[in-house]
């Protein structure tokens, strides 16, 4: 279940300050200081956002090491201090839960807009029906028209041989006579103009509220952009800290090591960073316990005495990277294994290499320390690190060559509340995958495709760089794969995990959103893979996956049981999945419902709203079975039929008519014509259902 954050927004509490400096106690009733107060080091960064500068204060009685972090954010360099106006110099001290809770706000008032501006492109497009349906109206009046205006003539001939009219002296020509039906379509024509008018009023509020919603996107995203920034903190505040950890942990093992941080300029989230402190200072740890050796092994191994731990922090598009590596003796291949075995995750006998071993350390509880201390063999692994880092929608890949040292390599958003990800469709559902996870997104045709499933290809090389192709539904234990809809092209996503480069296809693509991170119940946070949860713009909930974690789960699983790779199903899908259906039928509404239904069964629909129509269409696409109307306009059911009979393009095409003309004698008269099936009006469901997929199997056959 998503829980989104539903309360109200508090009022700033009394205890909040509000400080104008340089101004005169004349000036205003508010107690006012000619100079400010020296702040203390939480207190020291302020936020400038324009002319105003905010700070958050965390307010606890006894602040955490993790919330030491205050917020400091500069949107321009702006004139020097002592240049400052007065309104330039003006702070206001806000709650950091009060902020965040106006940062999720403004994600939902982006869901919400998005889901506005969906009806209102619905709403266009039956505007745009409507003034097809009035279009065809007024041609249809208009034809009356011209039928009852030839029948004057004829009136004022008879109407002259019962008895001569008052005003005989006038020809037909020179005034009109009209009958009830005259004044009938008179009526309608003008309905029909009225009509015409209120559909283009409400063309133009469309289109008005198209624009609107257009401006309101860029109001809401330029709110985003100034909370964002007002968030954002400089990630050199825990760099003390830090190095800290580094020489505490150093003088308790014994060990000399030095940390480097470049790029300790850049910004990034608050939230993010206070829980970022934990894992950082585990993985440093974890590199001085595991990775750097004594002064004596590295003086032996011409190394200097002293390690070197290097963590780099920069900015690649809307996410953050982190790069903690170091120059020790790297990660014990053969410890992990030993202890993979030992811990039951590693079949003895399985042929695994040193790359697949690797993500072991992620495990929960996995240890390689031979004795219990304060830095390690307490059970607490690098999956407390993983679990924090794919909570925050961020990756985890880790690198480690023998005698050179490790690398860790971290993948996070830029923010929490809002990130960019790929819409995917997935047996009927819709998936959100980050873009962090993702290298790119190509298609393969389908003839590739299959001979990758086949076992003919072993690997989809893209870019210099070959890819295993997996169903991404047969890893989520969602669905099999399945190429019988024979479309020309499937999209394929290229995910790396490590050193495992897989290509995942997936039904289809819905595009990029800008997405608001949920988070999900206990029961699904369990799963490894699902990192939340957002709502999209139609109301529907779509899980956020993790693919890197999918994938390295997967490559783990494959290389213990070596499984073969997936094949295309053998087994016959459903008749009607993938097959195209012309709807032949006058009424937009059978159209409309029939169409539905079919595309509901996975079927391709083709609507035509007379014969004439199917027959121009029937140039350009032959539908691998039609629904046919009898009583149509310019060319009947019956015409229709008649004329695809005699053709030898169209004449093996099945046709299973529905009308409301049941007797015997139209039943025959289709029968004669060729027709496979006669169904009456109104139709069942699943009637209509049953039919189609029979006259297919007989095709079939």
């Amino acid at each position: 279940m998503l829980s989104p954050e539903k309360e109200a927004v508090d009022e700033p509490p009394a205890t909040a300050e509000a400080t104008l400096a340089g101004a005169s106690s004349r000036e205003s009733g508010i107690a006012q200081e000619q100079a400010p107060s020296p702040l203390s080091t939480e207190e020291q960064d302020s936020v400038t956002t324009g002319p105003v500068a905010t700070e958050i204060d965390t307010a606890t009685e006894t602040p955490s090491p993790a919330a030491e972090a205050s917020l400091s954010v500069t949107a321009d360099e702006g004139p020097r201090p002592q240049q400052l106006t007065r309104g330039q110099r003006e702070q206001v001290r806000v709650r950091s839960d009060l902020l965040d809770r106006l940062v999720n706000y403004a994600g939902e008032v982006s869901i919400y807009r998005t889901r506005i501006e969906q009806q209102n492109g619905q709403l266009g497009f039956n505007l745009t029906e409507l003034e097809q349906t009035i279009s065809r109206l007024r041609d249809q009046l208009r034809t009356l028209e011209i039928e009852t205006e030839a029948q004057i003539l004829f009136r004022y001939e008879q109407d002259r041989e019962v008895n001569a009219p008052l005003d005989a002296s006038f020809d037909p020509l020179e005034l009109d006579r009209f009958s009830a039906m005259q004044q009938v379509s008179r009526s309608l024509m003008e309905t029909v103009n009225d009509l015409s008018n209120i559909n283009n009023y409400l063309e133009e509020l469309q289109s008005e509220t198209d624009t609107l919603l257009l401006q309101q996107s860029r109001i809401t995203t330029d709110l985003q952009d100034g909370l964002m920034r007002t968030r954002m903190v400089p990630f050199s505040q825990i760099v003390a800290r830090l190095q800290r950890v580094v020489r505490q942990t150093g003088n308790q093992l014994q060990k000399q090591a030095e940390l480097e941080i470049l790029g300790a300029e850049s910004e990034i989230d608050r939230g993010i960073l206070e829980r970022m402190i934990g894992p950082l200072e585990h993985i440093l740890r974890n590199a001085i316990a595991h990775g750097i050796e004594t002064p004596e092994e590295r003086t032996a191994k011409g190394k200097s005495a002293t390690g070197r731990i290097l963590l780099q922090l920069s900015r690649e598009g809307s996410d953050v990277q982190l790069v903690i590596s170091d120059d020790g003796g790297g990660v014990d291949m053969a410890k992990i294994r030993k202890q993979a075995i030992k811990s039951g995750l590693l079949d003895p006998q399985a042929e695994v290499s040193d790359r697949d071993v690797l993500p072991f350390v992620l495990e929960h509880g996995f240890s390689t320390a031979q004795e219990v201390t304060q830095i390690a063999g307490r059970g607490v692994g690098l999956d407390v690190v993983v679990s924090e880092v794919k909570q925050l929608g961020g990756t985890l890949d880790i690198d480690s060559q023998a005698g050179q040292g490790a690398r860790f390599i971290i993948r996070l958003p830029l923010t929490l509340a809002i990130t960019d990800a790929l819409l995917v469709e997935l047996a009927g559902e819709i998936y959100a995958i980050p873009h962090t996870s993702i290298e790119g997104v190509v298609r393969v045709s389908l003839q590739e495709l299959k001979a990758c499933y086949d076992g003919q290809q072993k690997v989809y090389s893209y870019a210099g760089q070959d890819y295993q192709v997996r169903y991404l539904g047969s890893m989520l234990n969602v669905g099999q794969v399945d190429l019988s809809d024979q479309r020309k092209w499937y999209p394929l996503l290229l995910v790396r995990a490590g050193e495992h480069h897989v290509a995942l296809q997936v039904d289809g693509m819905l595009g990029n959103r800008q997405i608001v991170v949920k988070s999900v119940g206990i029961q699904v946070a369990t799963v490894r893979w699902i990192s939340g949860g957002t709502i999209l713009g139609d109301g529907r909930v779509a899980l956020i996956l993790d693919v890197t974690a999918l994938v390295r789960s997967d490559a783990a699983q494959t290389a213990v049981r070596q499984p073969e790779v997936a094949k295309v199903e053998a087994s016959t899908p459903e008749p009607g999945v993938g097959r195209t259906v012309m709807v032949v039928d006058d009424s937009i509404t059978v159209r409309k419902v029939t169409g539905r239904l079919l595309e509901r069964h996975g079927m391709n629909v083709v609507t035509a709203k007379d014969g004439v129509d199917a027959v121009a269409m029937l140039q350009e696409q032959v539908p691998d079975i039609m629904l046919l109307d009898i009583e149509m306009p310019r060319m009947d059911g019956y015409e229709l039929a008649r004329h695809m009979r005699n053709s030898e393009d169209l004449k093996q095409v099945p046709i299973i008519m529905i009308t409301s003309r049941t007797g015997e004698k139209h039943r025959n008269l289709a029968m004669e014509l060729g027709v496979r099936r006669y169904l009456g009006k109104p139709y069942q469901e699943s009637e209509l259902l049953d039919n189609i997929y029979s006259v297919l199997d007989e095709e079939a056959g």
